[in-house]
Order: structure tokens, then sequence, then C-alpha cells
């Protein structure tokens, strides 16, 4: 550690000659010389390669312990192979680096540091700590220039070195504010270490790899081979002469792992000798000094001269001084451990979030190659269905081979594309039960599904990366819910499904809390089942016509029904003055499929009915339902001038179209996905949700409209068109930016006046109802002369 720094580039990524296994294991007179130790080379020129010999524990059973291995460095793999010589043509295995953490105990035996990767734990040991510091740093940068290189091989060309190891200067830098840069042990690591002899073991059946007997055969085949070549052209192996020397510094003998002690690490890991920690010196030191000096620790007795007293004290110093010194060396240790744990969680976390950028980027792309493959056979499915529309019902080979087309694309599915490849495929029904493409009979009509499915997936894959993760994250963040601005903005664009539960929830309790009391719901409940409410027979009726194209309220198990059932007939007592009204049920069933439980559902209708929407909305004269749609002519005249004049000019009634968007807040026209999120606004802000998306819908629409020459035909467009919106963001922005200004003044001013109009048109045409009564009274209905009345010619019968 208290080595100079050595040139950063010293300690680079290793070449590209030095990827091959085989050819690192190489005879040492192959590679290039070793770089002068010290000396500065430019940003081009080849790095070093990382390689050398360590001990590795490993073994079962009586050969368990410390075995000398050859290890070096493919970049290519980010894999540390290890072999047990430099000469050896073939590895005994490797570790892969690209998931592994390194890690060093200071309480372990010198120079031992372990890499732990998602399978195992490999545990090594060099010859200094200097050594072991060296590898760990290589091992570091090594690790995180995998993680930084470019994935494809083309971006690897020309031009794409120099930012490279600038990248690799800038992470050096970081690491050398945690730990500074280990000088290149001579000689220990790189190729100069296979110029080295092999270390030398206690034992030579110790250190061969019985697991890779077969590898070991042929290594040792390979070697006997290299030296009668070597010995035909009168050289030797280096190192032959003297297989003795050149061990690595400081070897120490393994010592047997104690059975008795319990397993904590790993099975391959070793039992090291622990150092003393600071609590542990002290205790000893107290010990030895009371074991070596008794006499002091008793205290200096008269009886002693004083140069015993001398004596005993100068002893003391000296194992004070010793202790003191063992106390510097462990703190130091420590210090150096929690520099390079520091610098290994800084590399780690920075890899982590490199690993997860690239993660985003890759599903940001599949998102878009799924969604241009809906797109794509969204513009097939169009094509067939234009061309069964000019072919019509013709015989012919041409008329044949689309049905057979047509009958192919509706049964293909993107999972069915390619085995093996994940791919998203559209899910027959919706996470609330809604059937993505409905069962039509006719063909024109099944494509036309198919082509709206096709093109829902598309807008949510395109959406998915961009906008659903943010927003989902926002609403994951926010903690309590209270009105705000924020909250606004977050309702309009839409409630995540894990999340509207709990929004709509809150959202109902702040619209009923002066109406909730306890057991409200149960006692209802009572009631209908005491005595049979008037407008039973008409729940019944619904219950069967409810949302027929959704699982939850067709299949013959569910108990959704019942669940629908009970929620009716309670606000039928609840609300005695409207009982029940067509539209109840889709409005109930919307809030069952959200919300789950029937009282939650129950309070969710009677805050739409009472709190939501104005009195009269759902009476039997629906007086605010009549006065909403003569609003919304007004509001489409202001904002939408063209499309008002072309639906004038060939005598569309709106209304007919629009009045049950009203009554059940679009719960039969929107595809569930945009459904939700018009309701997640509409619980809040209250009916002006409803006015702003009826204008959107129609702005969304309108040069499809426009392009209608004929009255029937643009009924039965206005007919089916909401089902083709499927751009959940475009319908959004026109409903909340587009239609701008739109203020609760203006709409309450506007249902002023329409109230009044109506009111007086009624009160006329009671008027006239009247005098009609009253003028026919007065005449009597005289039969004409020989006419029979009904009564006397069933009298003759």
């Amino acid at each position: 550690m208290e080595d100079a720094p050595e040139n950063a580039r010293e300690s680079g990524s290793s070449g590209p000659g030095s990827a091959e296994p085989a050819g690192s294991a190489r005879g040492p007179e192959e590679w290039p010389p070793e770089e002068s130790e010290g000396s500065t080379r430019p940003l081009e020129a080849a790095p070093k390669k990382l390689c050398g010999y360590l001990s590795k524990f490993g073994g079962k059973g009586p050969i368990r312990g410390w075995k000398s291995r050859w290890f070096f460095y493919d970049e290519r793999k980010c894999h540390l192979y290890y072999s047990r010589t430099a000469q050896d043509a073939n590895p005994l295995g490797s570790i892969d680096l690209s998931g592994a953490i390194f890690d060093c105990k200071a309480d372990a035996e010198e120079g031992t540091f372990e890499i732990k990767t998602p399978s195992r734990v490999v545990t090594l040991k060099a010859a200094t700590k200097q050594v072991m510091l060296y590898w760990l740093q290589q091992l570091q940068m090594k690790r995180w220039e995998f993680h930084n290189s470019p994935p494809a091989p083309e971006a690897t060309l020309a031009g794409n070195g120099p930012a490279l190891h600038l990248e690799l200067g800038q992470e050096e830098a970081e690491l050398e504010e945690f730990l500074c840069p280990v000088k290149t042990p001579t000689g220990l690591v790189g190729t100069a270490a296979a110029l080295q002899p092999v270390p030398a073991m206690p034992l030579a059946l110790q250190n061969i790899s019985l697991k890779h007997l077969g590898t070991e055969i042929q290594n040792t085949m390979h070697n006997i081979r290299s030296n009668k070549q070597a010995q035909g052209t009168g050289r030797g192996p280096p190192g032959e002469e003297s297989p003795q020397i050149g061990e690595p510094q400081r070897e120490e003998q393994p010592s047997a792992p104690d059975a008795s002690t319990p397993v904590r690490e790993p099975a391959d890991s070793p039992k090291s000798a622990p150092k003393s920690s600071l609590t542990t010196n002290l205790i000893q030191k107290a010990k030895r000094q009371n074991n070596t000096f008794p006499l002091f620790s008793e205290g200096l007795t008269r009886n002693r001269t004083a140069q015993e007293k001398v004596v005993a004290l100068e002893q003391q110093v000296l194992m004070l001084t010793k202790e003191l010194k063992s106390q510097k060396d462990d703190m130091e240790a420590y210090r150096t451990q929690n520099r390079f744990l520091n610098s290994e969680i800084h590399q780690v976390t920075k890899i982590w979030r490199k690993v997860a950028e690239k993660e985003k980027a890759l599903l940001m792309k599949c998102a878009y190659l799924q969604a241009r493959n809906c797109q794509v056979e969204s513009k097939y499915l169009a094509g067939l269905r234009r061309l069964q529309e000019a072919v019509g019902d013709e015989a012919g080979e041409c008329a044949e081979l689309l049905r057979q087309l047509t009958q192919e694309a509706l049964q293909w599915e993107a999972s069915e594309a390619a085995e093996g490849v994940e791919v998203s495929s559209i899910s027959e029904y919706d996470e609330y039960g809604f059937l993505r493409v409905p069962d039509y009979e006719v063909e024109d009509l099944k494509l036309l599904a198919k082509i709206q499915a096709l093109e829902v997936r598309s807008h949510h894959l395109l959406s998915l990366e961009a906008v659903e993760r943010p927003l989902r994250e926002r609403w994951a963040a926010l903690a309590e819910l209270a009105p705000s601005a924020e909250l606004k903005q977050l309702l309009r664009a839409g409630v995540p499904h894990e999340h509207r539960p709990r929004v709509w929830r809150w959202l109902v309790h702040r619209r009923t809390q002066h109406l909730h009391t306890p057991g409200c719901y149960q006692e209802l409940l009572g009631r209908s089942q005491a005595s049979k409410h008037p407008a039973a027979r008409q729940i019944e009726l619904d219950l069967n016509r409810t949302f027929p194209n959704n699982k939850h309220f067709t299949c013959p198990t569910s108990s959704f029904p019942d669940k629908l059932r009970r929620v009716l007939l309670a606000f039928s007592w609840q609300n005695p003055t409207i009982g029940y009204c067509q539209g109840l049920n889709r409005l109930a069933a919307i809030a069952l499929l959200v919300l789950d439980e029937e009282e939650s559902a129950f309070w969710c209708l009677v805050a739409i009915v009472e709190t939501i929407m104005p009195p009269d909305y759902y009476s039997k004269t629906l007086m605010a339902s009549q006065v909403d749609q003569r609003v919304l002519q007004d509001l489409c005249s202001e904002k939408l001038p063209r499309l008002m004049a072309h639906l004038g000019q060939h005598r569309v009634d709106l209304s007919l179209i629009t009045f049950n968007w009203f009554l059940v807040v679009f719960a039969d026209s929107l595809i569930s996905d945009i459904l939700f999120r018009v309701w997640d606004a509409f619980l809040y802000e209250g009916t002006k949700v409803v006015f702003r998306y009826a204008l959107a819908i129609f702005k969304y629409n309108e040069e499809e409209i426009l392009r209608l020459q004929d009255g029937l035909e643009i009924y039965q467009y206005l007919r089916l068109f909401t089902k083709t919106i499927c751009n959940s963001r475009k319908l959004m922005n026109i409903a909340f930016n587009d239609m701008n200004p739109f203020s609760m003044k203006q709409l309450r001013q506007l249902r002023t006046a329409h109230r009044e109009r109506l009111e007086s048109e009624l009160r006329e045409l009671e008027r006239l109802k009247a005098e009609y009564l009253e003028r026919r009274a007065s005449r009597g209905r005289a039969a004409p002369d020989g006419c029979a009345s009904e009564d006397e010619a069933e009298g003759e019968a």
C-alpha cells in the first residue's frame, strides 16, 4: 500500500491476443516482452495481460487444501481461466467475472481473497498483500470494462479505442479516491510470472485436479511433446533445470480445518486462521501480563531491588510496544479492507445502474418492435377487410383466397410466431375481464375487432416505457391521498391497475362520508330480503344484459351477478324516488369490477347518482339528462363548428348517440383501457369530465365523420366508432388540452338556461295535453252509425 502509484495505464485492460485460453497458456517465449516499470505508455499501446500464479482452495477429502494454479483473464468473455501451469494447453476451469463481486477480509490469512459469483464462491491466495490488492484492482477494472464495452462487435472498430481508454482512465481515477492503485508486483504477475518455475506444493498429488483428470492428462501429453520438440532443437523448457527454485514469496503451509468449528462459509472456502481483533488483543495482552510478570501484577514489592524493577518495566515496555505495533498492523489491515470494500460497493452500484439502463433500453426497443409488429399486422388485416368489401360474395378464386387468408389471420397468434421467443401476445381478456376481441359472427366485424385489439396493443407498448412506467413510479411514491393539483393531473393521466381500488375507495369516501352510516348497507339488504321491491323484476331482467363481453358477468360460476343483484336491490331501498333506472346496472358493475366488495360498489353507485350527477338525472322524466344533451349541442357548436354544420346538413340528431354516453358514463361505448381512465378523473372532478370526453371523441374522429355524405351511413358509423378509439393518450390530450377553456361556471350557466327552456316546453306540452283531453271529454266519443262497439260485438259473439 505504501508504494507510489504507477501510471494508471499500466494496469489497463488486457489485449485481444490474450483472450483465448489456449493462447494464454502458451510458452513464455511466445509472449511479448514486459514493459519497463514506471514508464508512461500512450493510449494506443497494447495493455498488459492479466495473468499469474495464485493458490486456489479446493479439492475433497485428504487432498482438500491449497493448489497452485496459473490464472489468466479472457476479456472477450470476462472469464478468469485457470490451469495447473502456464504451459498447459487446456484450462481446468474458469470463473465468470461479469456478475461476480470481490471480497477480502482483514482477519483472514495474508493474501487471501474471494471471488463470489451467483453459483459459487472461489477462495484464492496471493503470495503477498500487494499482489492480492493488485489482482483485486485489476479484476475490478476488467469487470467494469466488460460492462462498459459496446455490445455489438462492429462497435469496437477503429475510432472507439481512445474513448474506451478515456472511460477506463476515469474509472481508475474514481477508484483512486478509495484505494490508491497498487504498483505492479515485478515478476509475480503478468507474462513475466510465466518465466518463473511452477510453485512447489508439499505433496505432488495435492496439486493435481482429479475432478479434471482428462484435462490433466491432455496437458501432460502436450507438455511432453513440447519438451521433446525443445530437446530436438537444443532448447529446454524454462525452469526445467531446477523445479525447486523460484517458489512464491511467503508461501505458507495449509492448515487442516478444525472439524469442531461451525461451518459458516461455503463448502469450497477454507477456514483461514483469523488475526486477533483489537478487543481480543487487549484481553490476551492482559493475560500475558499476568502470566509473564506475576510480580508486576501484584505491584512492586518492597523486597525487590531497583535493578529488578527497571528490568521488569523494560520488559513490559517491550511487550506493550510489540502489542501496539500489532494493533497498528491490524488497524491498517482494517483500513485497507474498508477502502477496498468501499470501492467495490461503488463499482457494483455503478455496474448495477449500467445494467439497469441497458435493460430499460432493451425493454423499450422490444416494446417498439412489438408495437411495430402490431401495426404491420393491423394494416394487413385492414387491407384484407377492404378487399373483402370490394370483392363481396362473388364466386371465384379471389374470393376463396380472401376467405382463407382472413381465417388464417384471425387464428394466428403472436406467441406462435417463433418457438422459444418470448413475445407479448394479445390475451383474450383484459385485467378487468372484458373481451379484447369481441366474438362477432360477421367476418368483417371480426377483422375490425382484431384490428382494434392490435392497435390498442401497439399504443400500449409504445407508451409503456415512456409514459406508463414513470406514471407508476409517481403513484408508488404518492403515500397519502389529498386534493391537489398534482393529484388532479395524475388522475387525468390514469391510475395504474394495482393502485385503482385504493384510489377509488378514497374518492368515493370523499363524496359519501356525509351519507355513510355504519351498518347501512346490511340494513338495506335485510329490507330487500324481507319484502320485494317493485323494481326487483326489472333488476332481474337487466342482470343478464350487463356486459355480455365480460367473463365475470357471463360465466355461470361467477359470483359477480349475485353481488350486482344485491347492490342494485340495496340502492332501490336507499333511494325510493329513483328505485331503479336502466343504466344503473352498468354503473354498479363497473364499480364491482374495480372495488370487488359489494358495500364499496354500493357507495360508489350512491356517489354517482346522488352527489356527482345533477338531481333528476335518473328520475322517470330524465330531466337533467335531457338538459345535458342540449348543453352538449351548444358546446359542440362552439368547439366543433365544422362537424355540427355537417351533421345539421344531413339532419343527424347527436342525442340519439350521446344520451347513453352520459347516462352510464361511457360504460357501453369505450374500450376498457380508456373507460377506466375516464372514470378515474370523473370520480374526482365530476360531470365536467363527461362533457370533455364527449367533445374529445368527436374531435378524435372528426375527419372520418366529415367524409361521410349520407345520413344513414353517419348513424351507422356513430353507433360503433367509439370502439375504434385506441390511443388513450391522444384522447386525453384532446379532452384536457384542446377543449380548453372549459369552466364549471360556464357549464352551470348553460344547464340553468336549458333547464328553464325545457321546463317551459314541458309546461306548454302539459297545457296542450290538458286542452286536448278537455275537448275530447266535452265532445264524447260517438260511434258512427252502422258500427258496433267492441262491447256489443263481444256480446253478440
